[in-house]
């Protein structure tokens, strides 16, 4: 049965495709990429149906990683078939989990930076790129970077958990 992640920002042109991206590549070298599918949207439709941003194909490409994106907003019906929903800020925690329609899937939201176990619990954020320069843009994959081991360690357990 395959495992289905969600990552989710703002616009879904900076944090989420990039995460989406980075775990992408963590999924593939860890050889779940049969059993693990991984996307990204929006809290909001502003950008939809548009590319990535261009510093974050540009970051992602600089550090080896690939992206074919077009942009998408979050829809509630998601949930149900959903294991995982990453929001990437406070903010879309909390939308997420008022969108969300149970107890169950209100709990299958979670902060990325929850996985990285040197990240400042008093602070999970990833910063919001899109208005500075491209310094925010690598500042936002290493911190993607930084939690996808940790986030692959607990898919990977579900997915065995699942198997068993």
């Amino acid at each position: 049965m395959t495992y289905r992640v969600c990552f989710v920002c703002t616009g879904n042109i900076c944090r989420s495709p990039m995460a989406e991206a980075v775990f992408h590549a963590r999924v593939a070298d860890a050889g779940l990429d049969d059993v693990v599918v991984a996307d990204s949207a929006g809290t909001g439709g502003w950008h939809e149906g548009e590319g990535a941003d261009p510093r974050t194909l540009d970051v992602l490409a600089g550090h080896g990683y690939e992206l074919r994106h077009t942009a998408r907003q979050f829809q509630q019906a998601w949930f149900s078939r959903l294991d995982l929903v990453i929001a990437l800020d406070a903010g879309h925690l909390r939308a997420l989990r008022r969108l969300a329609p149970t107890e169950e899937d209100a709990a299958k939201v979670r902060l990325l930076r929850s996985y990285d176990p040197a990240a400042d619990a008093g602070d999970l954020d990833v910063p919001d790129p899109y208005y500075g320069g491209v310094d925010g843009f690598e500042e936002c994959l290493e911190m993607v970077e930084a939690a996808s081991g940790g986030l692959l360690a607990a898919v990977r357990e579900q997915v065995e958990g699942r198997a068993a």
